[in-house]
């Protein structure tokens, strides 16, 4: 099994605790199969249709009981997934099943970060809040989306801020909800995983609740593991929105791991130590490396045809 090697990039830091990942446009896949740019037009136009619909429709569904609109949101976001012609296979996704915000019963859903398309996936196979960082606050329709989910916005730039967004998480946490949490702090190719940040953990030791890791990974139909689809570099929203709906066969792998029950760590290090490691584990790595690990190929590690249920 061969090692790639990682490029390398400097990124500007407001404060020296700001995660960074080394990945660049020099990660990206090159060969990738790709569709007609009419064809991507077709899927971005099909996407906003869905969205503008979720908009419309946003009235009538925060009326219906908690099952109902968990499923409908459940369907906006397969929707999504469907427009880009991407198809979405979950590995132990029972693990989600029956679950409904109930007070002191929330979770912490901790996922490696690859994509924008990450919270897609997670939200397919299960509807939940977020911990997202301020810019997307801002960016146009995603941002009202996000803002009425209930996501929980971080101000990366601010360390000050930090110690008051851990306690809004452990109160939405206390108070029943599912949220999830890119546990890098930021994006990396999919070929190398950075370290889980401890910070966020301290909200589930806080709030009393298990942690829930989650694992993501982009291949071809072919079986093949791409990093085509990562949100990198200093990229815009947009050129990776034109770059994703360009690929052909696209699938994403929802890996959904045991809880890790609260009490288990002593601190929010080992906590999230100990789901960093959850996560290394269903993705097939044999090491625990922080930073370089083997690019594997789905046929070169057996995953291809691994038993998962698939979505769409």
């Amino acid at each position: 099994m061969s090692k790639a090697p990682v490029p390398t990039r400097s990124l500007p830091q407001p404060h020296r605790w700001l995660p960074t990942s080394p990945c660049g446009p020099g990660c990206l896949d090159a060969g990738v199969a790709l569709v007609g740019w009419g064809r991507a037009l077709l899927r971005i136009v099909a996407a906003s249709a869905v969205l503008v619909a979720t908009v419309l429709g946003s009235p009538v569904r925060w009326l219906l009981p908690g099952a109902p609109r968990q499923r409908i949101v459940r369907w906006v976001f397969v929707g999504l997934l469907r427009a880009f012609g991407i198809r979405l296979i979950v590995h132990g996704g029972a693990g989600f099943a029956g679950i409904r915000e109930t007070p002191g019963r929330g979770a912490l859903v901790a996922s490696n970060h690859i994509s924008w398309l990450d919270i897609v996936a997670v939200n397919a196979v299960q509807p939940m809040r977020a911990l997202a960082k301020s810019e997307i606050a801002r960016w146009p329709v995603l941002g009202g989306l996000a803002r009425r989910a209930g996501t929980i916005f971080v101000d990366r730039a601010r360390l000050s801020a930090l110690p008051g967004t851990v306690g809004e998480l452990a109160a939405a946490l206390r108070a029943g909800s599912l949220i999830n949490v890119s546990a890098e702090g930021t994006t990396w190719c999919g070929r190398a995983m950075g370290p889980f940040v401890a910070a966020p953990f301290q909200a589930a030791i806080d709030g009393g609740v298990p942690v829930r890791p989650v694992a993501l990974r982009y291949r071809t139909a072919d079986g093949t593991e791409t990093t085509y689809p990562a949100f990198i570099g200093t990229e815009s929203f947009l050129a990776s929105l034109g770059r994703v709906a360009r690929l052909r066969g696209l699938v994403v792998e929802v890996f959904v791991c045991d809880e890790i029950a609260p009490g288990r760590a002593e601190n929010r290090r080992e906590l999230a130590r100990l789901a960093e490691a959850a996560a290394h584990s269903a993705l097939g790595y044999t090491a625990y490396p922080p930073v370089e690990v083997p690019r594997r190929r789905a046929m070169a590690n057996g995953t291809r045809g691994r038993a998962g249920t698939v979505i769409c």
